[in-house]
């Protein structure tokens, strides 16, 4: 399949230079050593912890999940792969990519958090983990059409954050809204509304993504 050969051609082109990688790691150590470090020895509440959890997942995001498009405008490669690929092979070959960027970051975070804020307590880890499922599932159709957006724009760097933040935004608050159920200890029978929202908010982008990224993608 060419979307699996487009997605290996990435992953290998990131092993190589680990552009993403490093100012992933570089921005998830940075900024929770702010927030340790601005805490103190001060406790926060559980609510303040869970929000903060995905401050931290959403800027961490910003700071490298864009090069999946951008990189190859740098290079010059975006006409021949409109040659050689339909959009939709093109979309699926980076949207997977993302993904395990994505899902591999994020985990990596949640690790990380779970074991420096002692606040962060799940009392329900199975709505935690399918919210969290659910919410770097979202996290990552976003970004890919995002960032497909902003690869044709002139000043990439500074679009991305300000064109994510309007889109991601619902997404981002229902998913603080579960993780602190989870916390809390809230049953699946009450988090269902906001389950619903999250799983509606993936689905749709999703469409919306394949429908314009042809449109995208040509321009």
């Amino acid at each position: 399949m060419k979307s699996l050969a487009l997605f290996k051609k990435d992953l290998n082109s990131e092993l190589r230079t680990r552009y993403a990688i490093n100012a992933l790691a570089m921005f998830i150590i940075v900024t929770l050593s702010i927030i340790l470090f601005s805490i103190g020895n001060e406790r926060i509440s559980q609510s303040l912890t869970g929000g903060l959890f995905w401050v931290v997942i959403f800027f961490t995001s910003m700071s490298g999940l864009s090069r999946v498009f951008v990189s190859e405008e740098e290079r010059g490669t975006s006409l021949t792969l409109q040659l050689i690929a339909a959009p939709s092979t093109v979309f699926s070959g980076k949207l997977l990519f993302n993904l395990i960027l994505v899902f591999a970051m994020n985990t990596i975070i949640a690790i990380l958090y779970s074991a420096l804020f002692e606040a962060f307590v799940l009392r329900n880890f199975a709505l935690f983990l399918v919210s969290f499922i659910l919410g770097n599932i979202g996290l990552a159709f976003a970004s890919t059409i995002i960032a497909a957006i902003i690869s044709k724009a002139g000043a990439k760097g500074t679009l991305y954050p300000v064109l994510s933040f309007p889109i991601l935004l619902p997404l981002i608050l229902t998913s603080v809204q579960l993780t602190l159920f989870a916390m809390n200890g809230t049953s699946f029978e009450t988090a269902k509304f906001e389950l619903a929202i999250v799983v509606c908010y993936d689905v749709i982008i999703l469409t919306v993504s394949y429908m314009l990224f042809d449109f995208i993608w040509k321009e």
